[in-house]
């Protein structure tokens, strides 16, 4: 790939994309706010849908993508080596991540809208607490998927709208989580909006640090090796949380008919555009 000549109007399009992304979580946040019950069914089966892109997406299309890179110009065997190593790299990074985040906060846990009541809790001190960690728990996991948004975007802008729209259905819930307790705490709706969707503002500066710290070295071995990165962030993602979370707002089948669905409608755009 001959990054000598950027495409301004191409990475402009690719940060576009990760601001949609991110922006979603205020969609989760409105959705707290203004819907009287969770559609739970449909979030379990939107869930399971934004899984099935990513895997699909991951295994099919940016796997194979980044070992061609690799394999050009290091050899068959050598570049292979690498994908698979990148690949794996790609779940480490994102899994310590994740780690490092107390459970306590950690913004896999699922809440939904009926929790908003009028009644406002004593202890509000540690409500709010809750929900600043929750929105920097957050904010640090959409450092990696801005990046991978903007990588996929950046290479090819059919696959960069398809994870985009898959990550921003996984961000709605996150902003439900968010703002719910910051509402609690504060009892300001306007508050806990903009908190949850500053957390989602993460996900464009992720991809603006990642682009101006690897632009100098862009080259197509450390393309190869993001995007290999990239598919392993995307799969641990799907696995670790849209599934679970799928299932949880939802019946187990409900989120597999999503999955399945998310695949067949990522192999049918992929197919239409190849």
């Amino acid at each position: 790939m001959d990054w000598s000549g950027m495409d301004w109007n191409a990475i402009a399009f690719a940060f576009g994309l990760t601001l949609f992304a991110g922006l979603s979580t205020g969609v989760g946040s409105a959705l707290a706010f203004f819907a009287k019950k969770t559609n739970t069914g449909f979030l379990s089966v939107a869930l399971g849908f934004s899984a099935g892109v990513m895997i699909y997406v991951s295994f099919v299309e940016i796997f194979v993508k980044a070992r061609t890179e690799l394999s050009s110009e290091l050899g068959e065997t050598q570049g292979y080596w690498y994908t698979v190593a990148a690949f794996f790299g790609g779940i480490l990074f994102i899994a310590i991540i994740d780690k490092l985040i107390p459970s306590a906060e950690n913004p896999h846990e699922m809440h939904k809208v009926e929790e908003m009541s009028t009644d406002k809790p004593k202890d509000t001190s540690k409500l709010m607490r809750m929900g600043m960690f929750t929105a920097l728990a957050i904010a640090i996991h959409n450092f990696p998927e801005g990046l991978a948004t903007f990588t996929a975007a950046l290479t090819d802008p059919t696959l960069g709208i398809a994870i985009a729209v898959a990550i921003a259905i996984h961000n709605i819930p996150e902003g439900i989580a968010v703002s719910i307790p910051i509402y609690y705490a504060t009892g300001s709706r306007k508050k806990a909006f903009w908190l949850s969707l500053a957390s989602g503002l993460a996900e464009p500066v992720g991809a603006l640090i990642g682009f101006l710290l690897l632009m100098p070295f862009l080259s197509p071995i450390v393309f190869g090796v993001l995007f290999a990165s990239v598919a392993g962030i995307m799969v641990f993602i799907s696995l670790d949380e849209l599934l679970p979370a799928a299932e949880e707002y939802g019946e187990h089948h409900l989120s597999i008919y999503g999955l399945i669905a998310g695949m067949g409608v990522m192999a049918i755009s992929l197919l239409m555009f190849a």
